[in-house]
């Protein structure tokens, strides 16, 4: 009996033991940075080569002491990497005493009409919300999330941007995304972002000058007293977040984006490096609040979803392109949040053309048909969400293709010497 309770005592003081080495408390904030501020780094797939991982124990030995982590984005496939290496990073971060935050790559509706901007902003924030509520909420070691806003190009078509949005329905969707996640998590999100876009892409605004402003402005080193973010030779960067003596109102500065990996823990040649702007008491206060989903915050799987052709082709020749405008809404009537559309033959052997998809709206898409063989299409419209939170919905279609005028080929273009390698660190920082 005595052997017996001795082995207890021992096994339940080894688990002690145990709990205490995987227990992740956070490392003591150390001036490490250029400048002697607080250093960070940011994160994507990017530094996982060969999806190999991170070591963020070394990274913390050299004194970073936050980590922002790409952790959702408006386009599905990039969505569902990123997912991946969230849950991954920010475990493996927080064990190694870091704090965490996680950032949203966000992408504007191709719309002018107001309300479809609003709904599509909530739409977008919601799935934020879903990310967070997927990871277990904030807690005290997690900075709040930030929108990564740098592009107003709402119409790309073969990697031309055909049109962009215009300041007030950039400054409506920012700050109707942030209104939400602020509403829900009760802590405000980062915006980040560079000076140009700020300057010229959005309105100058009371209400987004209340969001803290994590920028990227490269060139200038930290560690110069008289330095700072985004700031012109002559003249000011005149946006939300500029002050009167035409410096930045910023909380994190991304100063370049040529760290050397390996000093850092990561397997790639480059790293984003960030420092932090104020003080150990203002770090800490953008940690404070926990805040833990409930079953509403939840990602949905494989939920109903409803498809509606709202125009589609007819009669067409070969010269053309098919177009087709779709909306998919979730059982309450509301705009899914992820996903996209495509046109599938029902003929599997029939090529189905090349197919370019614009994001009109959330839940709406443009789905444009190239390259169609004459003679009669048949097939389905099908929107479809590789992340599976919401379920597929098809609409069957059938339209003439008929043969037009055969285009006369162009001459083949004279071969140039290939152009010299450009070094994209020229003028950065290599910390």
């Amino acid at each position: 009996m005595k052997r017996l309770f001795l082995l207890i005592t021992l096994c339940l003081c080894l688990s002690l033991v145990s709990t205490n080495v995987i227990a992740a408390t956070p490392l003591q904030l150390v001036a490490a940075g250029p400048g002697n501020r607080i250093h960070g780094v940011d994160i994507s797939k990017w530094q996982h080569p060969y999806d190999k991982p991170i070591n963020f124990e070394k990274m913390a030995k050299v004194g970073v002491r936050f980590v922002m982590i790409k952790g959702s984005d408006s386009q599905a496939p990039s969505d569902l990497i990123a997912k991946k290496y969230l849950i991954a990073d920010r475990t493996a971060a927080q064990a190694a005493g870091l704090y965490t935050g996680f950032y949203y790559f966000s992408y504007l509706p191709d719309t002018t009409v107001k309300a479809e901007i609003i709904a599509d902003a909530k739409a977008q924030a919601q799935k934020v919300i879903w990310r967070l509520g997927e990871i277990g909420g904030y807690t005290e070691q997690d900075l709040p999330v930030a929108l990564d806003l740098e592009t107003n190009c709402v119409r790309k078509i073969a990697s031309v941007c055909k049109k962009y949005a215009s300041r007030s329905q950039v400054s409506l969707w920012a700050k109707t995304w942030l209104a939400t996640v602020t509403e829900k998590t009760n802590r405000k999100p980062f915006i980040y972002s560079f000076p140009n876009f700020l300057q010229s892409a959005m309105s100058r605004s009371k209400e987004l000058a209340q969001y803290p402003l994590w920028i990227a402005a490269y060139g200038k080193h930290p560690a110069e007293p008289a330095n700072h973010p985004g700031m012109k030779s002559v003249g000011c960067y005149a946006h939300s977040w500029t002050k009167s003596d035409c410096t930045a109102n910023y909380q994190i500065w991304q100063y370049t984006s040529c760290g050397k990996g390996s000093k850092y823990g990561v397997a790639s040649s480059r790293i984003d490096l960030n420092v932090f702007g104020g003080s150990e008491e203002n770090f800490y206060t953008l940690t404070k609040g926990v805040w833990q989903p409930d079953a509403v915050d939840l990602l949905p799987y494989n939920e109903t979803t409803t498809a509606t052709l709202i125009s589609g082709a007819s009669t067409l020749t070969t010269n053309d392109s098919a177009s087709f405008v779709v909306d998919a809404v979730r059982p309450d009537g509301t705009p899914v949040v992820t996903g996209s559309v495509r046109f599938v033959a029902a003929d599997s052997l029939v090529k189905a053309g090349v197919q370019d998809v614009i994001r009109s709206a959330s839940g709406r898409w443009t789905l444009k048909i190239s390259g169609l063989l004459a003679g009669t299409q048949v097939g389905f419209v099908e929107y479809f969400d590789e992340s599976n939170t919401h379920a597929s919905s098809v609409i069957p279609v059938m339209f003439e293709v008929t043969q037009g005028p055969i285009p006369t080929p162009k001459p083949s273009p004279t071969n140039k010497p290939a152009p010299k390698p450009v070094d994209a660190c020229a003028g950065q920082i290599r910390n």
